[in-house]
């Protein structure tokens, strides 16, 4: 299997505000890839630039094994993206703009589309502004999805969403994935990074901190300790050795422990903090 993105030294500047800076990382073929990062932290630029939606100054880009300056045109027929802000003209029926997505790929799409609008629970006749933000959500998950692209790129899918519909979203997701497609989805979420995510690069302050597999960056030999001991509660991680927990706790009266892992957002803040 070989990568299906390649970046490398990707930079964008927006003057006084922060873009990306020398941004690289690459997805390999089948992966479901998370992109993780606060807000403003650098996520939406890098995904524009990758697909040439902003011109960014410096780095490169191949995209299912294209150069992105000489083949957008053929690669951004092989991708389904979905912007975090879903913005369709206000007046056209849903499946008006569903055919018009299609169209615009000169695809019939009508059995695809027709089977996500019912896993999805959209009402295909209803105008466009008179749908909530998560039927909106839903409408451009169909747009992104119904010709079956071989990349998907999705950014903040899933806010809006309602919670059966987050895991339905992520359903489909992996049986793309399945038949072949891959997947890089954008988010703040880390519960969705776990669940669904192989491979995780974090961002902040528009850099890349860190890439590894899940697997990898939650294995820690740090506990999480709960107890009360000689009365009063403590909480606190601790690394290393957990006999020499346990010789600490001697002498002691604790009346209560519960010894666990911690959170992913544990493991994940340290990325974060100054």
């Amino acid at each position: 299997m070989g990568n299906v993105i390649e970046i490398s030294g990707l930079t964008k500047n927006y003057g006084k505000h922060r873009g990306v800076s020398d941004v690289s990382f690459s997805v390999e073929e089948g992966d479901i890839f998370g992109f993780l990062g606060p807000n403003g932290a650098g996520k939406s630029t890098t995904i524009r630039s990758m697909l040439g939606l902003i011109q960014y100054e410096s780095g490169s880009v191949k995209l299912l094994n294209k150069s992105l300056k000489e083949h957008r045109e053929e690669i951004l027929s092989e991708i389904g993206y979905m912007p975090s802000e879903a913005m369709f003209y206000p007046y056209m029926k849903v499946k008006e703009v569903i055919k018009m997505a299609a169209d615009v790929r000169k695809q019939d799409c009508s059995q695809e589309a027709q089977k996500l609008c019912e896993r999805l629970q959209v009402d295909t006749d209803k105008k466009i502004s008179d749908l909530s933000l998560g039927n909106r959500k839903k409408v451009s998950i169909i747009c992104a999805m119904q010709h079956r692209p071989k990349l998907f790129i999705f950014d903040e899918p899933t806010s809006g969403l309602d919670p059966l519909m987050q895991v339905e979203f992520f359903k489909l997701i992996q049986e793309y994935v399945k038949e072949g497609a891959t997947c890089m989805l954008s988010t703040h979420v880390l519960s969705e990074i776990k669940k669904y995510c192989r491979t995780v690069a974090i961002m902040k302050e528009g850099q890349v901190q860190c890439i590894d597999t899940v697997a990898n960056m939650t294995k820690t030999n740090a506990k999480r300790i709960r107890m009360i001991r000689d009365g009063k509660q403590e909480d606190f991680i601790f690394k290393g050795d957990l006999n020499r927990l346990v010789d600490e706790f001697t002498g002691h009266d604790i009346t209560d422990i519960l010894i666990e892992d911690p959170s992913l957002d544990e493991i994940f803040m340290h990325f974060y903090e100054k």
